[in-house]
């Protein structure tokens, strides 16, 4: 088990070192940060959908307490 992990370092290891040599430090380092921002952006856009919405576009249910609506507030009569 151990010989395969260092297997995949190594392997890590010598692409990213390619791709340093290649693109230069500086892109691949931007390229590896907005990737990173791109995914968090796209998990942070999907976290304000409700249950409902997130089971109609195909996605596991939301696990934390549901909100109260804000149309029930709205449309509540005083």
């Amino acid at each position: 088990m151990r010989e395969v992990k260092a297997l995949v370092v190594d392997t890590l290891t010598a692409t990213v070192d390619e791709l340093c040599q290649k693109f230069g430090v500086r892109k691949t380092a931007c390229a590896l940060i907005l990737a990173m921002w791109r995914r968090r952006q796209f998990k942070n856009h999907i976290s304000h959908l409700s249950n409902r919405m997130r089971h109609d576009i195909g996605l596991a249910d939301n696990e934390e307490a549901p909100g109260f609506p804000l149309w029930v507030i709205l449309t509540r009569p005083y």
